[in-house]
């Protein structure tokens, strides 16, 4: 064995469970457990920290499954672009793994957690050194010893945070339900949705000069009290968008085809093996929403080192996307720029940069889907290797896994395709309606809540406490 493959196969883990099956008990536990230390870890500040210039980008801090300014400010964000990188390379065929192995497998997974913390390195100390994430800028005069001293130790705390992060995603992968990514994203965006709903704190000021709460809901009743339209109608557009997102996606999600099956050596018996329309789920966009929240902390971040660029161009006090190439790549609030200049018509920018938007998160999402097939085991060969070691066939046909294979190939790519497609547009549809905590976050959190409800409900229902059954459905 090469000394590389030595140290992938030798890199720490979280050890799985010994028994083949995990009680609905033990799983609820460890994830309770895994959620409580993760909002935890979102509220301790770094130790030396003097100036957040990341603070404004809260949208990209709940995609990152992050808390700027925490120990965890790195989120989930090294374990996806690890997973990015690794499919770009393993599709193009830079790099090949046959996961079709048990070893070719473990060897992917290593790669990718060594990928992963290499990440972790590099962006901590990028968040650092950029001046994301920096101590009190008035040391780098006073004190240059100092302010490198507690460079350094914030650089640590950021590993630090990082590593645990990427343990406890494996937690929740080995011990939990679903994953430790999709668990963070939708704790992020379930508490930024129940915050810009119902928060009654003063917000900024609004059209009128007048200062309204910082949730919706408040401020809507607040807004027609005082007879303000415009700020009311906006408000109301918000939480209708986020509600008809939220119906919409899970609707979708709920499509499915089925195709028959027949046990081989049971005449007459059969079942349904069903295939969502969104066959990827919610992998693809939380890929591309990543991917631009990367960039954009890559932009700024670069403005910081060298200024104002082609690639990125940021107000310096707001922290908006001024220019550049960035600025194509963020969706425009088009519902509320209608209700605020009360017309259709306020030029072509804004339709431009809402269709370039829609291009990248729906070709984004497309590519993605048919990377993450080919990686995960969700191709038509692995899907025929499993149907037939559980004794199926298609009736009608002989027992042959090419003929599977054959037959599959007809739902799965376009599935694939026409199911990427569709979660990109979603996702993009939804951030240019305004809903709350944006609308690939809504998104990213009905369909995590969604298949972790399926998960429970196809596998443990017999396990749960009766009043629990009872309310999944059971």
């Amino acid at each position: 064995m090469s000394l590389f493959k030595e140290i992938v196969f030798n890199l720490p883990e979280v050890a799985g469970p010994t028994q083949k099956k995990l009680s609905f008990k033990e799983k609820l536990k460890w994830t309770l457990i895994t959620l409580i230390i993760y909002f935890i870890l979102g509220m301790l500040p770094l130790f030396g920290l003097g100036e957040n210039a990341l603070q404004r980008f809260d949208y990209l801090s709940i995609i990152l499954g992050a808390s700027f300014g925490s120990i965890i400010s790195l989120g989930i964000g090294p374990i996806v672009t690890a997973s990015i990188v690794l499919q770009l390379l393993n599709g193009s065929s830079i790099l090949k793994f046959d996961l079709t192995s048990p070893d070719g497998k473990r060897l992917f997974q290593g790669v990718q957690k060594l990928l992963a913390l290499f990440f972790i390195l590099f962006e901590a100390a990028i968040y650092v050194f950029m001046g994301g994430l920096a101590p009190p800028p008035g040391l780098a005069d006073s004190a240059p010893a100092l302010f490198f001293q507690l460079q350094l130790v914030l650089i640590f705390q950021l590993i630090l945070g990082g590593i645990m992060i990427l343990f406890m995603d494996e937690v929740v992968s080995k011990w939990g339900f679903g994953s430790g990514i999709s668990l963070f994203i939708a704790a992020g965006v379930s508490q930024s949705i129940f915050i810009q709903a119902f928060n009654w704190l003063p917000g900024p000021a609004g059209l009128e000069g007048i200062t309204y709460s910082a949730g919706a809901i408040p401020a809507l009743f607040q807004a027609l009290a005082a007879g303000d339209p415009t700020t009311a109608g906006i408000k109301l557009a918000a939480l209708v968008s986020t509600v008809l997102v939220f119906m919409i996606v899970v609707y979708v999600q709920a499509m499915k085809v089925e195709i028959p099956l027949s046990f081989g050596r049971i005449r007459g018996q059969g079942i349904r093996w069903p295939l969502s329309f969104i066959y990827t789920s919610n992998i693809p966009v939380i890929l591309v929403a990543a991917l631009i929240a990367n960039l954009q902390l890559w932009g700024r971040l670069l403005q910081n080192w060298i200024g104002p660029n082609t690639f990125g161009t940021f107000a310096e006090t707001t922290g908006q996307i001024t220019g550049g190439f960035l600025y194509w790549l963020q969706s425009p609030n088009i519902i509320r720029t209608i209700i605020e200049q009360k017309t259709l018509f306020f030029g072509s920018e804004p339709y431009i940069q809402s269709l370039v938007y829609i291009s990248f998160m729906v070709v984004g999402a497309v590519v993605f889907s048919m990377f993450w097939v080919q990686t995960s085991g969700m191709d038509a060969k692995s899907q025929a290797q499993q149907m037939m070691s559980s004794g199926l066939q298609i009736p009608g046909f002989r027992r042959d896994r090419r003929v599977l294979e054959s037959i599959l190939n007809r739902y799965i790519w376009p599935l694939t395709i026409m199911g990427g497609a569709t979660v990109g547009f979603l996702a993009a549809f939804a951030d240019l309606t305004g809903a709350l905590s944006r609308g690939t976050g809504i998104l990213l959190a009905v369909m995590i809540i969604y298949r972790l409800y399926e998960e429970i409900a196809k596998q443990h229902m017999m396990d749960m406490n009766p009043m629990m059954r009872k309310f999944m459905g059971g």
